[in-house]
């Protein structure tokens, strides 16, 4: 079982790296090269909605940690639009631009063609499926393993000695 889930991990991470490699490929195919794979997706996980900066990482839109400097970037792009709540001066709402949409919708065919060319792949929408369920999953468990670890007391270094002998 070990095994199997260090696997499984490195798959997520090397699928996603390969997944943003091929936006890159698509991006520069239609000659687009002010924006790069992440803003991309941040810009397509954005879509219709207007929301705030800080609303972008709660709803899933960019799961990174620099997610001012890539709205920042975008806004300078033409991608996005941003200003400033009325109601709370401290918040930027951000959406769309027409050039962003454009993208958007650029990036709606290529998933689009994606998802046709899985046929041929040997992918079905029961494996797609199933493979959701079990990262579903999995999302949950680190979630409470993540609330189990900061809830417990700190544990000692594991490289270090312990005070006294645990046997006598």
């Amino acid at each position: 079982m070990d095994n199997a889930y260090l696997d499984v991990i490195s798959y997520v991470e090397r699928i996603h790296r390969q997944f943003l490699e091929v936006v890159k490929l698509e991006l520069d195919g239609f000659g687009i090269h002010g924006i790069n794979n992440v803003q991309a997706m941040m810009l397509f996980n954005i879509g219709d909605a207007e929301m705030t900066v800080g609303e972008l990482t709660l709803r899933g839109c960019y799961l990174g940690s620099n997610v001012s400097y890539n709205v920042r970037k975008m806004v300078e792009n033409e991608y996005l639009a941003h200003e400033r709540s009325v109601h709370d001066r401290r918040s930027i709402h951000v959406r769309l631009t027409e050039k962003g949409i454009k993208l958007r919708d650029r990036l709606t065919a290529m998933h689009r063609r994606h998802a046709e060319m899985l046929l041929q792949a040997a992918v079905s929408a029961d494996d797609l499926q199933a493979a959701g369920v079990t990262l579903r999953r999995l999302e949950r468990f680190w979630i409470r393993a993540a609330d189990l670890v900061q809830r417990s007391p700190r544990l000692a270094p594991v490289s270090s000695p312990p005070a006294q002998p645990l046997f006598a």
